[in-house]
């Protein structure tokens, strides 16, 4: 059976899948990335647990893997399938592509960036199905996006479309590692949302997910902290629609996990921004964490099916889940 190899690379932990060409999860595993042992060994942990994949693929079914996709974090070059720099793993300029290549015995090899990837899979197969145009935004320890066209996700030219996280939506306000100050990611992302709530709560153990649980109860603190951050993220997603003309826009992440608490006001506050601009569809992810993966498996079969006429692959919108 056809198969491709697909893995997801977070910061502490790795997501791999066996994906066969009717986007069936012929088999699917978890382990630590293991950052604590530095970026070499990192590195290591990658190439083995793709090779055990694809060893389990022989075993399985009886041929080795088709192609492979991997998501990474932190600046990809995905043309040259370079991992440039990851803060959270400590590398640099490492030549992932090649030497996973290497490793799985010459197969084609796609490497990605894991919010592009995980926005293309929701993009095909998740909340934003069916939609020409999508913007795909996690909230999560920082703000990120993932700008959809026509079933693919733009990169941009030097790899960096799509941080909707550093635009400036409070001019002068708290300093972001980025350099700049003001960034959405310091007001709106999930770890903002935890400090905001920490602070005015005097709980120094308080969580974003805390915070939205006094949001339901009503609780006066919690919703001035919490409108403050929806009315930042409605900032700066407007300022996204307008350059982009989204036909759906898709919000994932820790804090998309509030639900209506979270959707609700949110709504309300870009409907209030937006003037000439078209509404989109505000929309929930669906793949939640399994997206980087699935995307990496989406990935893998781009590589080989412009390229291999005897594999027959269903249409995206099938694809199990």
């Amino acid at each position: 059976m056809k198969h491709v190899i697909a893995l997801d690379v977070g910061g502490t932990g790795m997501k791999a899948a066996l994906v066969g060409a009717d986007g069936e999860l012929l088999h699917q595993a978890r382990r630590p990335t293991g950052r604590e042992r530095g970026p070499d060994a990192v590195v290591e942990g990658i190439l083995d647990f793709a090779a055990e994949l694809r060893a389990h693929g022989i075993r399985a079914h009886g041929e080795p893997a088709s192609a492979a996709g991997v998501a990474v974090p932190g600046i990809v070059d995905e043309a040259e399938g370079v991992a440039a720099y990851a803060a959270n793993l400590g590398w640099r300029d490492v030549p992932l592509r090649a030497l996973l290549a290497e490793r799985l015995g010459g197969v084609p090899v796609a490497l990605g960036h894991d919010v592009r990837t995980g926005g293309l899979a929701e993009g095909r197969i998740g909340a934003g199905r069916g939609a020409d145009r999508f913007l795909f935004v996690p909230l999560g320890t920082g703000i990120a996006g993932a700008i959809g066209i026509d079933g693919k996700v733009e990169a941009g030219a030097h790899g960096f479309a799509g941080e909707i996280g550093h635009i400036v939506v409070r001019p002068g306000g708290a300093e972001c590692p980025c350099g700049q100050r003001g960034c959405l990611e310091r007001f709106a992302s999930a770890s903002a949302v935890s400090r905001a709530w920490a602070e005015a709560s005097g709980d120094p153990d308080a969580d974003a997910a805390d915070c939205a649980t006094a949001v339901a109860s009503g609780d006066e603190r919690a919703v001035r902290v919490w409108q403050e951050a929806v009315d930042a993220l409605a900032d700066g997603l407007v300022t996204a629609l307008t350059l982009l003309d989204p036909r759906t826009l898709i919000i994932g992440g820790g804090l998309a996990e509030a639900g209506q608490t979270l959707f609700t006001p949110l709504r309300e506050a870009v409907r209030r921004r937006v003037t000439f601009q078209k509404l989109p569809s505000l929309v929930p992810a669906a793949l939640g964490d399994t997206a980087g993966c699935l995307g990496a498996g989406l990935l893998a079969w781009d590589l080989i099916e412009t390229t291999d006429p005897s594999i027959e692959t269903t249409d995206p919108s099938e694809v199990t889940t």
